[in-house]
């Protein structure tokens, strides 16, 4: 008989991912079963193998445990949570409550290489501020307990004190995992942009060093979060950190718009500035650029009415004075345009792109009228709209003051969104919080475009004593998801007065156009709705019977259809936001998925005439529930399944 194969219930397997990437290159290293040949690789490496004792890298207690906890696939599950969320049927915004470590690991087959921009703010290991698993390997189970979801005298989080001898090593060994998972996500031309202080500002640097490549690092920008300053030794702390990496060289930022007063002349084409044509970079002159060295003619008595002159390569009358490039000591310097740039331009039209304007000793400098209204970001960002007094404020303004301290500032995060993605794209914050980040994409998306986020948050419980907690909201997870409510909220009013109005016309054009997403999925992170096989039972019959006689009914009886369905959507490799449809084949409900590329069956018996109706529908893939196939005739069924989805070039067939 043909078996059926078996729908996989874990994560996607690192370990594996990372062989296929590196048998791909070196395929002679490989022998079968993906195992590596050392010594053909070394040879494939033309012996560029350092052998030595000692070499430059990165080490600490707890970093081999680091790569366990990597390989180590998820059998957790993400459940909808329809109740807490806004239009879940159609929003392509997302907020999982859960761990991001294991919440990491169930995204890989659905959004690797999706996401445009990650933007994190972790904890800074300040001593107080982060809750650890004990036990990496007892990930899950660990949060389950935090949670309430399952009972036991388990390990529980704890706060990282520097009293602790592995303080650095265990904030590294925390972070370590999330990054390598989270660069895996990244498209080819991601950036990730990540919030941190002095404490662990050296480690974080040379972790990404290690995860995405030192040749990948793009900038440490300073931010001014705080203007009087907090005690730090003897210099008053203003100062935090944005440190900004890539996947790869593909990637490219994209400038932002210069404030008003950038522009400060007009004439009949719009507002310019005047920038020097002379090469101001002392590297160039007539010496190695002398191309660009020659002169430019002015026409001293042809001035308009600001007094600037057009200008010409010609000498003639009119145009009599001629002005070579010096620099500010007088020796030869170099124009940054040739001339035949400069001719293209058209320089003798009513409004030249090159002029010339008298200086107060009476000499003539050379100016390019430019209307460029963006500029690359700098490596310090100090506007007042990213000190953290503003988060706090910008909460309050939504009715939620006091329930979280220090709260990015929208601003600080709008201003890393426009910088590295278009209005399409996908953004993904793994350490939430109170939510900034949806905040920013929400409040971005209102003046176009159709950016996603994907936020993830551990519902840390919020001491009973606290304001949240009195306020009603006991974990930190439930401040983030009323703050993305109220943003929502907020908009669709700030929307009805601007059409009640009616006197904006940029407005209404923006609103014809415009799909504005006014919602966003709860998914919660909990253990898989089936019992999957634990690889690490201890090896005594006896324990081996039990977990068989358990395994006999795999799928846990409280499991919701809805939560089955979503779980083999997720591990299947599809989105969480991926279009389901109902259909009613031979009177069974099958879930089609994403436009029939996938039908799913979770009816618990299944007929010959269901199984030809999938297969009539010509799917790429197939899932059923094993035990729907029943009775006497089970095994010729799933035979006769097996063909008949062969029959019409259905060749993933699988039962779970």
């Amino acid at each position: 008989m043909e078996e059926i194969q078996k729908q996989e219930l874990t994560s996607m397997n690192i370990q594996e991912a990372q062989l296929q990437k590196l048998k791909e290159l070196f395929p002679e290293a490989f022998t079968e079963g993906l195992k590596v040949d050392w010594d053909k690789l070394r040879l494939a490496l033309g012996e560029t193998v350092d052998t030595g004792k000692e070499r430059y890298g990165m080490n600490w207690p707890g970093k081999a445990d680091c790569f366990k906890t990597i390989q180590q696939p998820s059998i957790a599950t993400l459940v909808p949570a329809r109740d807490e969320s806004i239009d879940f049927d159609t929003t392509q915004n997302l907020f999982i409550e859960g761990d991001n470590l294991e919440v990491l690991k169930l995204l890989q087959k659905s959004y690797l290489g999706k996401i445009k921009m990650i933007y994190i703010d972790p904890p800074y290991n300040t001593g107080n501020d982060f809750i650890y698993p004990d036990n990496y390997s007892e990930n899950l189970d660990t949060y389950l307990e935090y949670t309430g979801q399952i009972d036991g005298e388990g390990r529980k989080f704890a706060t990282n004190t520097e009293t602790d001898g592995r303080f650095h090593s265990k904030w590294m060994n925390m972070m370590y995992p999330r990054l390598f998972l989270a660069k895996n996500l990244l498209k080819e031309d991601g950036v990730i942009f990540i919030s941190i202080d002095d404490a662990e500002i050296i480690n974080l640097r040379s972790l990404c060093n290690e995860i995405f490549g030192e040749e990948n690092f793009i900038s440490q920008i300073i931010i001014q979060s705080n203007k009087r300053g907090q005690t730090y030794k003897d210099i008053s702390k203003t100062h935090e950190y944005l440190l900004v990496f890539s996947k790869s060289d593909a990637y490219s930022l994209f400038e932002i718009e210069k404030n008003s007063d950038s522009l400060p002349f007009e004439d009949s084409k719009g507002k310019f500035d005047l920038w020097e044509l002379r090469n101001r970079n002392p590297k160039f002159g007539r010496h190695n650029r002398p191309n660009l060295y020659f002169p430019i003619y002015v026409a001293p008595e042809e001035l308009d009415e600001k007094g600037y002159s057009k200008i010409s390569l010609k000498k003639d009358l009119q145009f009599s004075v001629e002005v070579f490039p010096r620099n500010s000591e007088g020796a030869d310097s170099c124009w940054r345009w040739s001339k035949d740039k400069i001719n293209k331009e058209d320089t003798v039209s009513y409004s030249p792109v090159v002029i010339a304007k008298q200086k107060r000793n009476g000499e003539w400098n050379i100016y390019e009228k430019s209307r460029k209204s963006t500029t690359k970001a700098k490596s310090i960002w100090d506007d007042t709209a990213f000190i953290s007094e503003q988060g706090t404020t910008e909460l309050g303004a939504l009715g939620l003051k006091g329930l979280f301290d220090h709260p990015k500032p929208i601003e600080l995060i709008s201003k890393v969104i426009k910088i590295s993605t278009e209005e399409n794209d996908v953004i993904l914050d793994f350490f939430a919080g109170s939510a900034t980040t949806a905040n920013a994409v929400l409040e971005l998306n209102k003046h176009g475009g159709n950016r996603k986020f994907i936020c993830v948050q551990i519902p840390e419980i919020n001491n009973e004593f606290s304001e949240p907690f009195k306020a009603g909201y006991k974990t930190i997870a439930d401040i983030s998801k009323e703050r993305i409510k109220r943003v929502i909220e907020k908009i669709k009013k700030e929307r009805d007065i601007e059409k009640s109005k009616n006197s904006s016309e940029l407005f209404v054009k923006s609103d014809v156009n415009m799909r504005f997403d006014f919602g966003f999925r709860v998914y919660k992170l909990t253990q898989s709705n089936f019992k999957v096989w634990d690889t690490t039972l201890e090896k005594s019959p006896e324990v081996i019977q039990q977990k068989l006689f358990e395994h006999i009914q795999h799928i846990s009886p409280e499991a919701q259809q809805e939560a089955i369905l979503y779980e083999l959507l997720l591990k299947s490799g599809f989105e969480l936001t991926t279009v389901i449809e109902k259909l009613h084949l031979a009177g069974k409900m099958i879930f089609s998925i994403a436009e029939g590329q996938l039908l799913i069956c979770l009816e618990k018996v299944i007929t010959y005439d269901c199984i030809k109706e999938m297969a009539e529908k010509a799917p790429s893939r197939v899932i059923c529930l094993d035990e729907a196939f029943t009775g006497t005739n089970a095994d010729a069924l799933k035979t006769n399944a097996v063909q008949i989805m062969k029959s019409k070039g259905v060749v993933n067939f699988r039962t779970v």
